[in-house]
Formats: structure tokens, C-alpha cells, sequence
């Protein structure tokens, strides 16, 4: 390639402003493999990376996109081939070097996953957010709570982890509780599978945190922290776990050790950044397979990446539900 196209973000003072540019070859990283990005999608990480004092990307100017799918052009791993789909996200793709907002990326090998039987714009779609809720789901089920359990709520249930959660959790045979704030949404989020819709928990914001509260859940998948991890914790059945990866309700977390001594409960972090490729793929290969979303046209939505930034911005305000899908071969 002699050239190429990207949206690049770069910081102008107490601003950080986005715009498309051109750029060379040189400007893309070290690594083996070099990717004509087909597909990038949407996560508050690329809205906080647009966000000044966002606290995600290292140092700028940055292509945004922590997602990429798209064919090899170029490889010096005996793992890929010139012509093989593949998808990419994690580490530090699109926070510390250039990541899927680009019409070219180029990565290490060790972080590329062959797409197998998915197709870019369904690796897109499913991408980091989806991965999050499948190590989400995965991680109560290796807890041992099965569906008898009881019911599993689902917070931010409308966002791209929640609502890819509440797919895999409803396929899975569980009773799948969905809290949200957008009322508006809950007809949307019963056809992905909920059994029920409720309100933001806590339902009373403004009341003082229980140390223990009445048992409600077997289980949870929590992108919201702060006090709404507060109240699920204090509300966990004896034994129960909840797998949280999600800090927009807040970093915080206002409780107590109650919980877990006296109702054996679990809190599961849930990181899909650093974890290790070994098990990224095996993971992506169940996403392709058994585990694969069975709604993911209907909780997905194109965009072409010159328009990102206006989705961005519904994304940072908490509007925005679902997974944009970023379209960049033919999006510039």
C-alpha cells in the first residue's frame, strides 16, 4: 500500500479532536501480520479515548477502534497466510498503537484469532463487547450455577455486554432478568430473551447501601459497578457470583465484607484485554459455534467509520444501544 486512510485522534491542549486523515505505511506498528480492516465496531473505550482524560489511550495521536476484523495482506507468521479473515482486539489495539479505525492495521501474531466459520461483520459484531459477555457467561457457569439456580439479572442490560449477555444467558437455558434504564428498550431486550425488564438498581438511588439486603439472584453479569454492584452483591442468593466488567455507573464501590462471609458469595472480575491468546481463541472458536449470539442482526447497526464519532458521542452520553458495527473497507 502506498497509502491509506484513517480517523486519527489527536490532542490539541484540553481537547481531543478526531478527524480523517491520510497516512503511509510507516505510520503503521511492528508486528508480523498487516490486516486490510474490513470491520471495527463501537465500546466506551473508544469513546474514553476521545475523551479528554479519558485515561485509556497512552499517548497521542492514536487510530482508534480496540476491534478490527479483516483479511491478512501481508505476513511474516507461519500461523497466517496472505488471504485469511481474522479479527484482532484487546491488548493495547487502538490505546497504545494504531488500532481498527484504519483502512490497514498491523499487529504482533500473538494477538490475532482466526475468524473461522464467522464472517468480519459478525466478528465485528460480536467483538470485545460480546467476548466480555461470553467470559461473563462463562465464568458463572465454571462457578457451577446452572439454570435451576434461579434467576440471573443482567445490569445495563441494553449496552453491548449486557445485551449480548442476555442472548447468551436466555440460549443457555437461564431465567434472564434485565435491568436497564431505558424503558423504552424492554421489549427489544424480552425478544433477545429476558424473562423481565426492571428499572436501574438500585430501584432508590438515594438509599443508604444495605450491608445485606434480600436474596434476589443466583447470579449476575454487571457492566455498570459502583451502586449497582453495591446492591447486586447484597442481594446474591447463598453462593452466588457475579461476573462484573463494567464501570460506568461509577469505579467505587461502596459495601461491605457481609456478603461474602455470611452468604459465600463470589465477585469475578472480568478482563478481556490481557487475557492470553491461548484461551481468546478457544473462546472465539466457541463464539463460532455453540456459543455464537443468536440476535446479533438485531442488536447490531452499521455505521461507516466517517460518521463514528457522532455514535461515539451517543455512546459517552449513555444513549446508544446495542453494537455499532463500524464499517471501514468502503466507510471512508
Amino acid at each position: 500500500m502506498a497509502s491509506f486512510q484513517a480517523l486519527i485522534a489527536r490532542q490539541d491542549g484540553d481537547r481531543i479532536e478526531a478527524a480523517v486523515e491520510t497516512l503511509d505505511e510507516s505510520a503503521l506498528p511492528p508486528g508480523e501480520v498487516t490486516i486490510r480492516v474490513h470491520y471495527s465496531s463501537v465500546n466506551f473505550k473508544d469513546a474514553l479515548a476521545l475523551t479528554p482524560k479519558g485515561g485509556v489511550v497512552r499517548e497521542y495521536p492514536i487510530v482508534p477502534g480496540i476491534d478490527l476484523t479483516g483479511e491478512v495482506v501481508a505476513s511474516q507468521s507461519p500461523e497466517f497466510a496472505v488471504g485469511d479473515l481474522v479479527l484482532a482486539h484487546g491488548y493495547q489495539i487502538g490505546t497504545g498503537h494504531h488500532g481498527g479505525y484504519a483502512e490497514y492495521a498491523r499487529l504482533p501474531a500473538d494477538q490475532v484469532v482466526a475468524l473461522g466459520s464467522l464472517t468480519p461483520r459478525e466478528g465485528a459484531a460480536i467483538g470485545t463487547a460480546g467476548f466480555t459477555a461470553a467470559m461473563s457467561v462463562q465464568a458463572l457457569s465454571d462457578r457451577g450455577i446452572t439454570p435451576d439456580a434461579g434467576p440471573i439479572v443482567v445490569t445495563g442490560a441494553t449496552g453491548g455486554v449486557g445485551s449480548v449477555s442476555v442472548d447468551l444467558l436466555a440460549a443457555a437455558g437461564f431465567e434472564v432478568i434485565a435491568s436497564t434504564g431505558k424503558a423504552d428498550q424492554a421489549e427489544r431486550l424480552r425478544e433477545l430473551g429476558a424473562a423481565e425488564v426492571i428499572g436501574r438498581l438500585p430501584a432508590d438511588p438515594d438509599a443508604k447501601p444495605r450491608a445485606l439486603g434480600k436474596t434476589r439472584w443466583a447470579g449476575a453479569v454487571d457492566c455498570v459497578g459502583g451502586a449497582t454492584l453495591a446492591d447486586v452483591l447484597s442481594t446474591l442468593q447463598y453462593g452466588g457470583a457475579v461476573a462484573a466488567s463494567g464501570l460506568t455507573g461509577g469505579a467505587a464501590l461502596n459495601t461491605t465484607v457481609m456478603p461474602f462471609i455470611l452468604r459465600g458469595v463470589a465477585l469475578i472480575g472480568i478482563d478481556s484485554v490481557q487475557l492470553p491468546i491461548a484461551a481468546r481463541r478457544a473462546l472465539w472458536e466457541k463464539l463460532g459455534g455453540p456459543l455464537k449470539p443468536r440476535h446479533l442482526d438485531d442488536i447490531s447497526r452499521d455505521v461507516d467509520v466517517r460518521d463514528v464519532l457522532g455514535v461515539i458521542d451517543d455512546v459517552r452520553a449513555g444513549r446508544f444501544s446495542g453494537r455499532a458495527v463500524v464499517r471501514v473497507a468502503g466507510g471512508f
